[in-house]
């Protein structure tokens, strides 16, 4: 970047760190400490649930890996992960998110106390931080940094780089808990809205010569075998990273686990200052997620179109087409983008790591007797520690030969029994602790099974692009499994009525139960618009 660049980047930086904290200290705050830091006071409006659940989720990973697979597959199919996304909010908004409220749970494993017991709650606590620690933090500073560096020209060291974002992004989490997370995830989300819209326009307008119009005429004349949305393989006939029958099998329930049951995005939602307030900045994220393939994905289709790009590699499709469509002066503001959805979700993931180990782990085991103040206390230095792990780890992952492969297999690992467990512990009153336990066990080892063995030479319909099961079959496969052990436990050895009753008492909600009267029907125009988004896509592409 040059100078006015380096200069707008800085500005831009400083202006959400000075309007969070302008925005936060007018903010009503709570009197307990601990529902203060981590869950914002419960004092989030919709506006804010939505940014900070979209931002949370959209980061370079997405923005360079979606439109990378999106190049690589010559087709629209990766748009499944954002209108199946739209999918299950609408059920976190409808069935999770009242059952979460109803009782004032501050994190999502919380419920599994209630429901199973507390040693069920702090297998899964500890699954959920072992994704954090192991996965997410990590690979957030690696992926960002990596694209900072190289679609802005930026001639400092990865471990630089990784410094500054972990330095950054903690501060957000440690020092200002969740309301500042929040408040800078929504501020950054319009400038994210803003500018990633602009990349596909500019695009468009430079494909057509000159003409938006054209452009897009383009894109429906030219190869319009690009725009297919339900397929198993490409113009080249080779099988595509999301063949349409994965759709009815492991992509819907890949989706519940991260929308509804994942304590980094559900924290936002649970910090609403009401259910009705918590619905509507869900659904509206739901539909939000309608225009994310625009994107997330279109920018690989118009690269598709340029001949005069040159893309060494799948990845390098976004930063190609930032660096060809946007004017040199505008590098720093999109640059400020960038790195503040980069900043979401590593604050994000930290704030969320700190929640989980401080109420479960140090008021549940080492300090039963912790007060609020101490409990916060605790959560900021397990957080510094976590954020110095995670700069220190990052550019290790330089030296592994598939990031995104390792990112997939590990997540598999702990989702599959996760949400079997919040699925049967919503849906059923019957199913006992024992029950949860065993099923995570058969579920990690079933997914193990089919990550690192697999089955070979499998039907077309079945397979991968090597010929054996694809992964998201075996992620459904894995989940039978699991709830099968579990409702099987159920049968042979049920909670007795006594134990339904316990785990049915419930303390009054600290916060208007009240659901939003427009919930349904809003959910059922989110449903519909997808459906036919679908169908115009599968029309446009013959």
């Amino acid at each position: 970047m040059n100078t006015i660049s380096t200069i707008t980047f800085i500005i831009a930086t400083l202006t959400v760190a000075v309007l969070t904290y302008i925005i936060v200290r007018r903010m009503k705050k709570s009197d307990n400490p601990t529902e203060e830091y981590f869950t914002g006071g419960r004092a989030l409006a919709w506006p804010v649930v939505a940014g900070s659940l979209l931002l949370t989720n959209i980061s370079t990973e997405q923005l360079v890996g979606l439109n990378g697979a999106v190049f690589g597959d010559k087709n629209l199919v990766g748009i499944a992960w954002e209108a199946l996304a739209a999918f299950a909010m609408i059920a976190t908004a409808l069935v999770f998110l009242p059952r979460y409220l109803a009782s004032g749970f501050t994190t999502t494993p919380a419920f599994l106390e209630k429901r199973f017991d507390k040693t069920t709650r702090s297998m899964v606590s500890g699954l959920f931080l072992f994704g954090y620690v192991t996965v997410l933090l990590p690979v957030v500073l690696y992926t960002g940094s990596l694209a900072m560096i190289g679609m802005f020209g930026l001639s400092i060291p990865l471990w630089m780089m990784v410094a500054i974002i972990g330095i950054l992004g903690s501060s957000y989490a440690i020092f200002g808990g969740l309301k500042s997370v929040a408040v800078s995830d929504t501020i950054n989300g319009v400038g994210l809205l803003v500018g990633g819209l602009t990349i596909p326009v500019l695009g468009l307008i430079m494909l057509g010569g000159g003409s938006f119009f054209e452009g897009l005429s383009i894109l429906g004349e030219s190869n319009p075998s690009y725009l297919a949305v339900l397929t198993q393989t490409n113009v080249d006939n080779n099988i595509v990273s999301v063949p349409w029958p994965t759709l009815l099998t492991g992509m819907m329930f890949i989706q519940v686990f991260y929308w509804s049951t994942n304590q980094v995005i559900v924290q936002r939602a649970m910090a609403a200052k009401s259910l009705a307030e918590g619905q509507k900045g869900v659904l509206f994220a739901s539909g939000m997620k309608l225009v994310g393939p625009i994107m997330l994905c279109l920018p690989g289709i118009i690269a598709l179109h340029m001949s005069d790009l040159t893309i060494a590699k799948n990845d390098q499709v976004y930063g190609a087409m930032v660096r060809h469509v946007l004017p040199e002066w505008s590098l720093g503001l999109f640059a400020a983008v960038l790195m503040g959805s980069i900043l979401s979700s590593f604050n994000s993931a930290l704030n969320s790591a700190s929640t989980l180990f401080s109420l479960q782990f140090y008021k549940g085991y080492i300090n039963k007797n912790a007060s609020g103040e101490q409990i916060v206390k605790i959560g900021k230095y397990f957080g510094f520690g976590l954020a110095i792990a995670s700069i220190t780890i990052a550019p290790l992952l330089d030296q592994m030969q598939s990031i995104f492969e390792y990112l997939q297999k590990v997540n598999g690992l702990y989702s599959v029994p996760i949400i079997g467990i919040f699925l049967l512990g919503i849906t059923t009153k019957h199913i006992p602790a024992i029950a949860a336990k065993v099923g995570m066990i058969v579920g990690m080892l079933a997914y193990s099974f089919f990550t690192f063995v697999n089955i070979h030479n499998v039907p077309q319909w079945l397979a991968n692009s090597g010929g054996d099961l694809h992964w998201l079959h075996g992620y459904f496969i894995s989940f039978v499994v699991s709830i099968g052990i579990m409702l099987l436990i159920g049968y042979l050895k049920p909670k007795t009525s006594e134990e339904i009753a316990v785990s049915d008492k419930r303390v009054p909600s600290p916060v208007n139960m009240t659901p939003w009267k427009n919930a349904k029907s809003v959910s059922i125009g989110i449903f519909t618009t997808t459906v036919v988004i679908y169908l115009l896509l599968t029309a446009a592409s013959g």
